[in-house]
């Protein structure tokens, strides 16, 4: 018998193991590559944001909108990279809340996590009014004589929430694997339709777009500052830290991949819009720039398809939104910072059951709420991504601080990481500022105020609860360890 089956067969006792993960519920090591791409690709909703975001920059950016782009690009590898520090090291489901905890402690840790929660919270928000949207704008060409878009864009989102409840629910396997096929169809759909689009009409490529004749430092910056809300969401992945089966290799790919694929569709679909609508004469910061084009080129079919595979977009990205919204909170649950209940998990699906009903309501309630009463969409909209894309960009401040942190105290630090956090916390937090500075003058400031409330309420209360808990100090911060079953000759004995 060779040494290493004498090994398996009798294998030397490891003692002192746990017998349970301190987050055990949940379906332990049970997807692979695929299905951790897809939570943080639909989370990102590149195809969606390839064709709204380009919108909102264009408004404030003009010409320079493709290096605002692409300069938000350069900024979330920088992210992506230091928030691969942990994911290479931690497997967790309170994602950036939990790794900043290593970091810097529970302090710190609570900011990033409320911030984190609106982030999530918000673009769920967000998305599920979108698809409400769109799908308006698609009854409209289809129904001449439909009633109020807000009416039918509150009984979409209404459909949706239940209906995304159910998915989520039932496991993150369906959830990931279903958000993938749907973004992977609508960015081909795209892609499609941009490719089609100058062949079928004989557009020419306008260089020429990329010059900075409209455009201030000013306004580029606070255009990279929106065009950041195209890539957030890229690092939700990290939330499957516990249900992915090499959490230290797959996550880490994933986060990398998704900032880099979505980055060259944004650009690719930036310059082409803004090639295209340069050739028309007509400015293209219009609210639904994609059917605009394909109307003026003669191809409105087109348009619609493009309307359902954005609503698809939508789709996904509040599925997947909703999946790493309920896992950090019950990330917090699980550590006693909220109710223990916000940690238990249903015993057939393995998913965070109590934490999903309770983020769903709320995401789904909240925007068909604010669209009945402002009898508008897209200015709801604009203000659910700015919260949203503030509480995303708090986060990944706190993340790049805390890095370094944490790399020193495991022993672990060197240069480049060093240097690659430093300047994405600087760059976010230059960013961060402006954007609030300038959106509170523009009529998107209650989003401002909005967010700063949340933040300051949800963080008061959870230094309520630690300060009657103060044992709750050193219990944030929870992730996956090995347990007995997952060592040869593991045991819980000494």
């Amino acid at each position: 018998m060779r040494a290493l089956e004498r090994a398996v067969s009798s294998p030397v006792r490891v003692g002192g193991l746990p017998a349970v993960s301190p987050v055990a519920g949940l379906a332990r090591r049970s997807i692979g590559f695929a299905d951790v791409l897809g939570q943080s690709v639909s989370a990102v909703a590149p195809a969606a944001a390839a064709t709204t975001t380009t919108v909102i920059v264009a408004a404030v950016a003009g010409s320079a909108s493709f290096w605002s782009m692409g300069t938000a690009l350069v900024v979330a590898l920088l992210v992506a990279s230091t928030v691969n520090q942990f994911t290479r090291r931690i497997a967790a489901t309170g994602s950036l809340y939990t790794f900043v905890a290593r970091g810097l402690g529970a302090g710190s840790a609570v900011v990033a996590g409320i911030a984190l929660l609106i982030g999530y919270g918000f673009i769920a928000m967000f998305t599920l009014t979108g698809a409400g949207f769109y799908v308006s704008i698609l009854l409209a060409r289809l129904w001449p004589g439909m009633p109020s878009a807000v009416i039918v864009a509150a009984i979409v989102m209404a459909v949706m929430g239940a209906v995304g409840f159910l998915v989520v629910a039932r496991g993150v396997r369906l959830t990931t694997r279903l958000t993938l096929v749907i973004e992977l169809v609508s960015v081909a759909i795209i892609l499609v339709l941009v490719v089609a689009l100058f062949v079928s009409t004989g557009a020419g490529l306008d260089w020429g777009v990329l010059g900075f004749t409209d455009a201030s430092p000013s306004s580029i910056v606070v255009g990279t500052a929106i065009a950041m809300t195209a890539y957030v969401g890229f690092e939700s992945s990290a939330t499957l830290g516990v249900e992915a089966k090499r959490p230290f290799a797959v996550i880490p790919r994933a986060i990398t991949w998704t900032v880099i694929a979505s980055g060259g569709l944004y650009l690719v679909t930036t310059f082409a819009q803004l090639s295209a609508f340069d050739g028309l004469g007509v400015d293209l910061a219009s609210s639904i720039p994609a059917n605009d084009l394909t109307a003026a080129f003669g191809v409105p079919a087109a348009g619609i398809l493009l309307d359902v595979s954005i609503v698809a977009s939508f789709f996904a990205c509040a599925l997947a939104s909703i999946t790493a919204l309920s896992r950090v909170l019950f990330a917090m649950g699980r550590e006693g910072g909220l109710p223990y209940a916000v940690g238990r998990t249903h015993p057939r699906f393995r998913t965070p059951i109590v934490a999903i009903a309770i983020a769903v309501p709320v995401v789904t309630v909240v925007p068909i709420v604010a669209v009945l009463l402002t009898g508008a969409i897209w200015p709801v909209m604009e203000v659910l991504i700015l919260c949203s894309a503030a509480g995303y960009i708090t986060a990944y401040v706190f993340v790049c601080v805390a890095a370094p942190v944490f790399l020193h105290r495991i022993g672990e630090l060197t240069a480049w990481p060093v240097v690659r956090a430093a300047v994405a916390a600087m760059a976010l937090t230059g960013i961060l500022a402006v954007y609030m500075i300038e959106e509170s003058s523009t009529s998107r400031v209650v989003g401002v105020w909005v967010f700063w409330s949340v933040l300051a309420v949800g963080v008061a209360s959870y230094a309520i609860r630690v300060a009657r808990r103060p044992w709750l100090r050193t219990a944030i911060g929870v992730y996956d360890s090995p347990v007995a079953a997952d060592v040869l000759g593991g045991s819980t004995g000494p």
